[in-house]
C-alpha cells in the first residue's frame, strides 16, 4: 500500500473516531441555550423581559443579569440569534436596567458565569441586598449625643434596676407571646454590648415590602446616638446573639432570666369551659372558667378531663390561650388566681372513688375580664388590681 493510500486511510479513520457532539453543539453551548430558554419562558409568563431592581424576586434579577451578559458577548449572540423569536438580544430597552458593567452589588445578586466560561450558567454568588447594606450602615453610623447628660440618669437607673433584680433581660425573639417585637418610645435594649434607649419614634412610613417602618432616635450608653429605622433595629437585635430586651420594673419577679424548679422557657395561659351537667356548672356555664398555666400541650393536658376531679369529672373545651415566653409559671399562676380570688367557684366534686374534692382553679368570671387581666400582665400593669364580682371588672385597690 502506498504512502498516499496510508494517509487517506488515516484521514478516514480520524474522521470516524471523532466524538459526536450532541446536536452538533458543545456542552457549554447547550448550557447557554438552556439558560436563554429559561429567560424566554419567564417573558412568556410575565409579558415583559426580566428587569433589575429590588421590586423583582431573585429569579427575575438573575435572568436580567444573564440577559445582559448574553447581549454583551458576541459568541452568545451568534449562537442564540436563531432562537430569539422575542427579539430579546436586540431590544435592550426591554430589560429597563443598567448595562452589566455598571451594575452595583444588588443588581449582581445573581451572576451568569456560564456565559463567560464557568461550568455552571446559573451559579449564584452571595452579595448583600440594599436593605442589608443600609442596615449595616445605620448601625455603624453613630454620632456623639450632644444632650447625653439628659439621658445619663436613665442609664444609671436601668443599671441599678438590673443589679437589684427589679429589671431583667430577655432574648429578643420574633414570636414571644407578650414579648412582642414592637419597639416603642422609652424601651431599653442591649445591642452590640451597649445599652440602647429608644428616645423618639418618628412618623410611620410604608416600607417597600409593605410593612410599616419609622425613623428612630436611639441613645446608647457610651454617649452616642443614631437615627436608624425601626426595622433595622429589629433585625440587628435578631441577629445579635447577645441582643436582649430589658424589661420594665413592673414586670417584677414573674419573668426570670434563669429557670428554676417548675419554670419553663415558654408556656401557655389556658382558659377552659366545662361540659359538666352539674346543676351549678350548667347554670353558670358561660361565665365559669378554669384558668391555668402549662409548659406543655393544653390538648394533651385535658385529654382525660372526664376522669379528673380537677376538671369537674367532665370534658372541657378550650376557650382561649395566651402564649408566654421565659415565664415562671408557678408565680404567674399564683398571681392570676389571686387576682380572681373573690370569684373562685365553691363546689365539691367526688372523684372516681367517691372521695370529695374541691377544685381550686375554677372562677365565675367572664372571658373579657380574663383577657383584660392577661393584657395587664403583659404590660406589667396588673399590680394592685383585683377582680370585683359585683361590677364584673378589674378594680384597683390600695396596697
Amino acid at each position: 500500500m502506498s504512502d498516499l493510500d496510508l494517509d487517506e486511510l488515516r484521514s478516514e479513520l480520524d474522521d470516524f473516531t471523532q466524538p459526536e457532539k450532541k446536536g452538533g453543539r458543545s456542552p457549554r453551548e447547550e448550557r447557554i441555550i438552556a439558560g436563554f430558554e429559561e429567560i424566554q419562558r419567564f417573558v412568556e409568563k410575565t409579558g415583559h423581559a426580566p428587569r433589575h431592581g429590588e421590586h423583582g424576586d431573585i429569579f427575575e434579577r438573575l435572568y436580567a443579569v444573564r440577559l445582559d451578559r448574553l447581549r454583551a458577548l458576541k459568541e452568545c449572540r451568534s449562537l442564540l440569534t436563531q432562537f430569539d423569536h422575542q427579539e430579546l438580544l436586540t431590544d435592550a430597552s426591554m430589560a429597563s436596567g443598567p448595562p452589566a458593567d455598571s451594575m452595583d452589588e444588588d443588581e449582581l445578586l445573581a451572576e451568569l458565569e456560564g456565559a463567560a466560561g464557568s461550568p455552571d450558567i446559573t451559579r449564584l454568588r452571595h452579595v448583600r441586598t440594599s436593605a442589608e447594606k443600609r442596615e449595616a450602615e445605620e448601625i455603624a453610623s453613630r454620632e456623639k449625643c450632644a444632650d447625653f447628660e439628659r439621658f445619663k440618669p436613665l442609664f444609671q437607673q436601668v443599671q441599678a434596676d438590673l443589679e437589684s433584680g427589679h429589671r431583667i433581660t430577655r432574648p429578643f425573639v420574633k414570636d414571644a407571646g407578650f414579648l412582642k417585637a414592637d419597639i416603642q418610645v422609652g424601651q431599653f435594649f442591649i445591642l452590640g454590648g451597649q445599652t440602647a434607649y429608644v428616645a423618639e419614634v418618628g412618623e410611620l412610613i410604608k416600607a417597600p415590602n409593605g410593612e410599616t417602618d419609622a425613623r428612630l432616635r436611639v441613645i446608647y450608653s457610651n454617649g452616642t446616638e443614631s437615627d436608624l429605622l425601626l426595622r433595622s433595629l429589629q433585625r440587628a437585635l435578631y441577629k445579635d446573639e447577645a441582643g436582649r430586651r430589658i424589661t420594665e420594673p413592673s414586670a417584677g419577679p414573674l419573668f426570670d432570666d434563669q429557670t428554676g424548679d417548675g419554670d419553663q422557657a415558654s408556656g401557655t395561659i389556658y382558659v377552659l369551659r366545662s361540659k359538666s351537667d352539674h346543676p351549678l356548672v350548667a347554670a353558670n356555664r358561660e361565665i365559669l372558667h378554669k384558668i391555668g398555666v402549662t409548659g406543655g400541650s393544653v390538648e394533651r393536658r385535658i385529654a382525660n378531663a372526664r376522669l379528673d376531679p380537677t376538671y369537674l369529672m367532665a370534658d372541657v373545651e378550650i376557650v382561649a390561650t395566651y402564649e408566654l415566653y421565659n415565664i415562671n409559671r408557678a408565680k404567674l399562676e399564683t398571681l392570676i388566681h389571686k387576682v380572681f380570688g373573690a370569684a373562685r367557684l365553691d363546689v365539691e366534686i367526688k372523684d372516681r372513688f367517691g372521695q370529695p374534692i374541691v377544685p381550686k382553679e375554677w372562677f365565675l368570671v367572664p372571658l373579657f375580664a380574663i383577657d383584660e387581666a392577661v393584657g395587664r400582665i403583659k404590660d406589667g400593669a396588673i399590680t394592685g388590681h383585683a377582680y370585683d364580682p359585683k361590677t364584673a371588672q378589674l378594680v384597683q385597690f390600695d396596697r
